[in-house]
């Protein structure tokens, strides 16, 4: 038989409400099911989705943004109205539309005020089907006013007495949020006694020293907005006791004085709220919040009762250091008497707050949305409650029903509407109203009136996967008015579902209580109804259930030693299995010591702390099973000092499993010499490509006794272990048997496949050639292709022995070609092969670069510019291009090329011009240019020539000075090596040097340029000269070349013209200091001098005592001190071997020279002047040298030579 499931269906009398409404569930209404491709054809009254806030409170500052969204099929169209009357947005510039909305969005940040948009909006979303109507929606903008400005007199009052510190804060919207803080935006501390009420103020139970201040600020905070506003700050003045007494002392009598006291401890009072009993009154589900605070002293504690009750435990909570008590989620039942209690130690008060909770409408059963198909029943219900009692009121798409168009299969009844045999015609959107004086609740719900044959919502084909024995639910969601029966067939036969076995729910879901292994298979899902039917197969498949057949067992281990669990399972070979483990039904530690591999778990070194209970669950997709094991961890029992080592080499290697390109090795490990196998290592041997060479094949854990190795084709294998501890590793096991796989074809191709050619009319063609081992068979051999591209030819192939080469010949010359290598064997050919590009030969270039151009840019550098070669012209890769230049005499330029140097420059790559650099100034230049590609360079292109203009001379080559005399030097030069252009004249500039080494004045000297030789006449005698000499071009002065010299003493000084010629010359100077003539008149003076202080003493002694020597050691002049070593006497005047020329800038002294217009012979040379006078007591006064004169050192000016004389004054 069919299994179906039917609605139930009853008629009953019209009169009947009751049971209408009792039997209201029964009636044969459809729920839409949330399908999208279902809504998306099903025509549907407008349902509101989104709308803002009954109570919207805006940002003035911001545009103004009233939501109101619907869905509907076909889409809605909406309209507003504003206080009751309809809105025109279309008038308003300042009002916009959503499209395909109903928001609308009011531009008032461009112009206009948010007052002007003040009201109640309503918006209304209709089609076909009917009207959706949003709540009233009342748009009022935020505010946050200023407080008043008022004048707040200080407050002094005693220490102990009780404060309350108005806010008042000024009336916003919404209401602010209070805090009082001080000038430095930092709160003010709260305690017991200390705290802020819930209207803002501050109150002090009793008042301290420490209160008193100047900066009680309250601040009101306006969310909305982000804006604080500031009440003016209240100054608070405490006065101590001590204070107290001497205001008291200066203000009152002494009877007075003596009557006033302190403020003294009394019993609490209330602050707030006042008297002994007040009223409160709050709404269902808001926070109930009572206060009390109270003065005294000491502070009270605040205690809370209910009387005839208990507070809810859940929903009480205690603010404001218990002055404050809250119950959120406030309900009727928590109306009645709450008591506060204030205590301390001298007494106790209290005061009773009358609760009573008030509620706004709230729903008990609000209308849903009604689908019928037509001759339906149906009804909607719409139930509230609150306190008072709400009244319902029904409207029909936004109009009252009272006055809305008539139906005759509707009937109202209080809060329900009924419908009986209903048409498409009674498909509407109904508004319920539930309101009383605090509030209202508007519900829309639709009827909507569908013909619609069977669909069923469940994706074809579905694939249900079930552990056997175990609950199969196979689901058939459907739609359809009227609302379809279901039916359920197994099988392409459609054999009928015994209900016995099978459960069908009214969703259309099909249940298979216990699911076997012939429960597997195809089901069918039929949906009837009178517009048609629909049907749709799922497909059912039954698991095997996942299984441990062997579980872990109990263990006992001792402490340092290796434990291993087993957990072998078997299951359903179409799931995945996942096996994990867990400690103490916990993860395992993240410990190096803790291996899991596939269905062992093995834990090392074991500690005390590894005891516990292992549990190994193994999941599949469908199902999970888990079986425990407990480890216990005992002592070692004592043993005698183990050896530890590598490990014995493993023995009784075996092949098994042998395929083509796998092979199975088992070995026996060997002693682990008491350090537990980590890993071992196997080897492979290829005796017939590589004998005796031994190769890394793998690793495998330690716990591992057998290998499963992949080989390749046509090798001839052994194989042996090595076992490796934490030590190191054994010794190599015996080999293996050998093993010879088949032969196969190469797997892969030859490497690194080259094209170049060698000759012009060729193609080399190179690769790495395959190994042996990589040959996978015998007779290995290649396949060389080539094609060239862009032909019009077809691929050429030769096949070659096992070589690494093959050369092409006969090509055009550099054509790009395709080339591929591809292996074979005996067996066959390799895959494929890439296909690489190369070109044939290469050959030299055929054309010269063209319009060779020179834009000298200086005298050492020019630019040059050429026309690239045509590519194909090239014959080859591109190296670059290369110019040879090289400097040409005028008119030479042919005949004298072979002997010419010529210098190179390669530009890389393609490049059309290129600096030369490093030129000879005032030179004639020639070059040419050439392309390169990698066999060499092509022609030369036409030769061009280009000058380079004048640049600065180089040094003078030679400067030699000769014949000096005594007032006079002869200089001789050759011209520069390089005059890098036509001489224009020479610059000689010449200063004297002092025997400090310090320059004199600089001489500047023009020299035509045909001179070799100039003589310096009236120099001083016996003087150092330093000369600067260097030659000028049109462009400016060339390198310096600089010498020293000497004029003579006398003529008996001048030494022969060959003798000291050039720089030996210019280095030797004459030293007075070693002259007899000198030695004798230095003698002489001072004899002179001797014999003056002979006299000035016999005088002394005479005319009585006359301490001339006091006073010159009390006046003592410093230009005639004792002679230090760095006064630059004449014992510092060095010889010409000692010489050393003055820094430039160096410090020129003020010394006794004679100018060059004196007389040699002049008394004043010899202090007798007027520069040089005696005392009248005969003693020796005055400067003992000339006048001080001080020169510019800097540059080419120093202050003159000493003479002789200057020397001698010095000296004396």
């Amino acid at each position: 038989m069919q299994l179906k499931i039917m609605p139930k269906k009853k008629r009953l009398p019209a009169g009947r409400v009751a049971l209408i409404l009792f039997l209201c569930q029964m009636i044969s209404a459809l729920e839409v099911p949330l399908d999208p491709k279902l809504l998306e054809d099903l025509v549907q009254p407008p349902t509101i989705t989104q709308q803002s806030p009954k109570d919207y409170i805006i940002d003035p500052r911001e545009n103004i943004v009233i939501q109101c969204e619907a869905k509907g099929k076909p889409p809605p169209s909406f309209s507003w109205t504003r206080n009751g009357t309809h809105f025109d947005i279309d008038k308003d510039p300042l009002v916009t539309m959503k499209p395909g909305s109903g928001t609308l969005t009011i531009n008032i940040m461009s112009e206009g005020k948010a007052e002007t948009y003040e009201g109640v909006y309503q918006c209304t979303a209709r089609n076909e089907r009917g009207a959706a109507i949003s709540n009233n929606i009342v748009v009022r903008p935020s505010r946050s006013p200023l407080w008043t400005k008022e004048k707040l007199e200080p407050i002094t009052l005693r220490n102990g007495q009780s404060l309350v510190l108005p806010c008042r804060p000024p009336l916003g919207l919404p209401p602010p949020i209070i805090f009082w803080m001080d000038n430095s935006f930092q709160r003010l501390p709260q305690s017991e006694r200390v705290s802020q009420g819930l209207n803002g103020d501050l109150y002090f139970s009793n008042v301290l020293p420490e209160d008193t201040r100047e900066d009680y600020i309250c601040y009101a905070r306006f969310n909305h907005t982000q804006t604080i506003q500031q009440k003016q700050p209240i100054s608070v003045k405490v006065i101590s006791v001590d204070e107290l007494n001497d205001t008291i002392a200066a203000n009152l009598s002494d009877t007075e004085f003596y009557s006033a006291k302190p403020n003294r401890e009394r019993p609490p009072t209330f602050l707030t709220p006042e008297g002994n009993t007040s009223n409160k009154e709050e709404l269902r589900g808001n926070v109930l919040s009572l206060e009390c605070i109270a003065e005294g002293l000491p502070t009270p504690v605040i205690y809370w009762i209910k009387e005839d009750g208990t507070l809810p435990t859940n929903r009480t909570f205690y603010r404001n250091f218990k002055k404050t008590l809250q119950i959120i989620q406030v309900s009727e039942a928590d109306s009645g008497n709450y008591q506060c209690i204030a205590k301390n130690a001298l007494g106790a008060i209290h005061h009773t707050i009358s609760v009573t909770v008030k509620a706004a409408p709230y729903w008990i059963l609000a209308p849903q949305n009604l689908v019928l198909s037509p001759g339906e029943d149906g009804s909607l219900i719409c139930r509230a409650n609150g306190n008072p009692k709400p009244r319902i009121s029904w409207l029909s798409n936004g109009v009252p029903i009272e006055i809305a168009p008539d139906d005759p299969s509707r009937k109202i009844d209080g809060d329900t509407i009924i419908f009986s045999n209903v048409q498409e015609r009674s498909s509407a959107v109904y508004q319920c109203n539930a309101s009383n004086e605090y509030g209202y609740l508007l519900a829309n719900a639709f009827v909507n009136v569908l013909a619609e044959p069977p669909r069923i919502l469940t994706s074809a084909n579905t694939l249900y996967q079930v552990i056997a024995n175990r609950p199969a639910l196979l689901d058939c969601a459907f739609f359809g008015s009227p609302l379809p029966t279901i039916e359920w067939f197994k099988g392409a036969k459609g054999s009928a579902l015994r209900d016995d076995i099978y459960v069908l729910h009214e969703n259309g879901t099909l249940e298979i209580p216990v699911a076997q292994k012939d429960s597997t298979g195809t089901y069918t899902c039929v949906a009837r109804n009178k517009l048609g039917m629909a049907k749709n197969e799922v497909h059912l498949e039954i698991k095997d259930p996942t299984r441990i057949i062997k579980q872990p067992e109990y263990a006992v281990v001792q402490r340092g030693s290796t434990v291993s669990f087993e957990c072998k399972v078997k299951h359903d070979h179409t799931l995945t299995l996942t096996i994990t483990w867990l400690k103490d039904n916990g993860e395992l530690p993240s410990d190096g010591r803790f291996t899991v591999d596939k269905d062992h778990l093995e834990v090392a070194d074991v500690r005390d702390s590894d005891g516990g209970a292992y549990t190994c669950v193994a999941n599949t997709t469908l199902d999970m099973v888990s079986a425990s094991a407990v480890l216990s961890v005992v002592a070692p029992t004592p043993t005698p000092a183990p050896i530890y080592d590598v490990p014995n080499p493993p023995f009784d290697l075996e092949l098994t499993d042998q395929l083509d390109k796998s092979v199975q090795l088992s070995w026996t490990p060997g002693d682990d010499n008491n350090s537990p196998i980590t890993k071992f290592i196997i080897e492979y041997e290829d005796a017939m490509h590589e004998a005796g060479l031994w190769h890394h094949q793998t690793e495998v854990s330690g716990m591992q006794t057998t290998a499963q190795l992949k080989l390749s084709p046509y090798v001839n294998y052994s194989f042996r272990v090595m076992a490796v501890n934490s030590l190191g590793r054994s010794l190599p096991s015996e080999p293996s048997e050998q093993y010879l796989t088949k032969a196969a074809e190469p797997d892969t191709n030859p490497t690194a496949v080259e094209g170049l050619g060698s000759e012009p009319d060729n193609l080399v063609i190179t690769w790495k050639p395959l190994n042996g081992f990589e040959s996978n068979g015998p007779g290995l051999q290649y396949k060389v292709s080539w094609l060239q591209k862009d032909g019009d030819d077809e691929w050429a192939s030769v096949v070659v022995a096992n070589v690494s080469k093959y050369i092409v010949s006969g090509t055009p010359t550099f054509v790009p070609y395709l080339i591929k290598v591809q292996a074979l064997n005996d067996v066959g050919f390799a895959p494929e092969p890439a296909v690489v590009m190369g070109h044939s030969g290469e050959d030299l270039p055929m054309v010269a670069p063209g319009n060779v151009r020179v834009n000298v840019v200086n005298s050492t550098l020019a630019e040059v510019h050429w026309d690239p070669v045509p590519l194909k012209s090239i014959r080859g890769h591109l190296q670059g291009y290369r110019i040879y230049y090289w400097k040409a005499q005028e008119g030479s330029l042919k005949r004298n090329r072979r002997h010419i140097e010529k210098k190179i420059l390669t530009f890389q790559g393609n490049k059309t011009h290129g600096m030369l650099p490093g030129l000879e100034p005032f030179s004639h230049y020639a070059l040419n240019v050439r392309v390169v590609n990698g066999k060499g360079e092509g022609p030369a292109s036409p030769d061009r020539v280009f000058n380079t203009p004048e640049g600065v001379p180089s040094a003078p080559s030679s400067l030699k000075i000769i014949n000096p005399t005594l007032d006079s030097l002869t200089l001789e030069w050759d011209p520069p090596s390089r005059p890098n252009g036509i001489l224009t004249e020479y610059t000689l500039k010449y200063q004297p040097i002092n025997s400090t080494h310090e320059l004199g004045p600089l001489v500047d000297l023009k020299i035509p340029a045909n001179k070799t030789r100039w003589t310096l006449k009236n120099l001083n005698f016996s003087t150092r000269y330093k000369f600067y000499f260097y030659a000028q071009t049109a462009a400016g002065s060339g390198s310096q070349i600089t010498e020293e010299a000497v004029t003579t003493v006398d003529e008996a000084g001048i030494l022969p013209p060959d003798v000291g010629a050039g720089k030996a010359m210019a280095s030797r100077q004459v030293d007075i200091a070693t002259q007899g003539w000198f030695i004798g008149l230095m003698c002489a003076v001072a004899l002179l001098i001797l014999i003056l202080l002979i006299v000035c003493f016999i005088r002394r002694n005479k005319g009585g005592k006359y301490p001339v020597k006091e006073k010159e050691d009390a006046h003592a002049d410093p230009e005639i001190q004792p002679m230090k070593e760095d006064d630059g006497t004449f014992g510092e005047y060095s010889d010409a071997e000692d010489h050393k020329p003055l820094k430039k800038g160096s410090r020129t002294p003020s010394d006794r020279t004679v100018k060059k217009e004196d007389s040699d012979d002049s008394l004043v040379d010899y202090g007798e002047g007027v520069n040089g006078q005696f005392n009248e007591d005969g003693s020796f006064i005055g400067q003992y040298s000339g006048k001080k004169e001080k020169e510019p050192a800097e540059g080419n000016e120093s202050s003159e030579a000493p003479s002789p004389v200057n020397a001698m004054n010095s000296f004396v």
